[in-house]
């Protein structure tokens, strides 16, 4: 498998839902998801459509970032729901798909994520970004979660590049 290129927006396929992944494309996707995660410094999460693909498959490994208090080491989901959601908080996100923007959104503390592998339960940051990843899937952006464009969005500081799922 290999690191690909991350889609951007305005690309339409970001806006897209994806189809459920059938059993052959879970292994290939989620490699490709891990190793394209990995080649970005900080980054902590990535879904399948920002490769360009439109199948529920999502990474996300928290346990390197400062914020994240607990975690489930590296999580490669298939065909994930949250059936579980508690708690809220605001807190900064970025996205590779949107690399010059980062932007306050609100987000459950707890979730409980049902997946073809079993049940899943995340907290905090860990929580956020498995939120912000499975998003994704159902073609929203961290954009489309903010209360006000005016006042809960920002340019990023350094140009734009870097960063990850969910920022710094």
């Amino acid at each position: 498998m290999t690191a690909r290129e991350v889609l951007r927006y305005p690309n339409p396929i970001l806006k897209q839902v994806a189809a459920p992944a059938q059993a052959g494309e879970v292994e290939a996707v989620g490699a490709d998801l891990v190793d394209t995660m990995r080649s970005y410094e900080r980054c902590v999460g990535l879904a399948a459509p920002q490769l360009g693909e439109l199948v529920r498959v999502v990474a996300v490994d928290v346990r390197e970032h400062p914020k994240a208090e607990s975690s489930n080491g590296l999580l490669v989901l298939a065909n994930p729901r949250i059936v579980e959601a508690e708690g809220s908080e605001v807190a900064r996100e970025g996205c590779l798909s949107i690399p010059e923007l980062t932007a306050n959104v609100r987000r459950a503390t707890r979730i409980v994520v049902e997946h073809a592998a079993g049940v899943v339960e995340c907290l905090g940051f860990e929580a956020r970004c498995v939120q912000h990843e499975l998003d994704h899937l159902d073609g929203l952006l961290f954009l489309d979660k903010v209360a006000s464009l005016a006042d809960d969005v920002f340019r990023r500081r350094g140009g734009g590049e870097g960063g990850g799922a969910v920022s710094r």
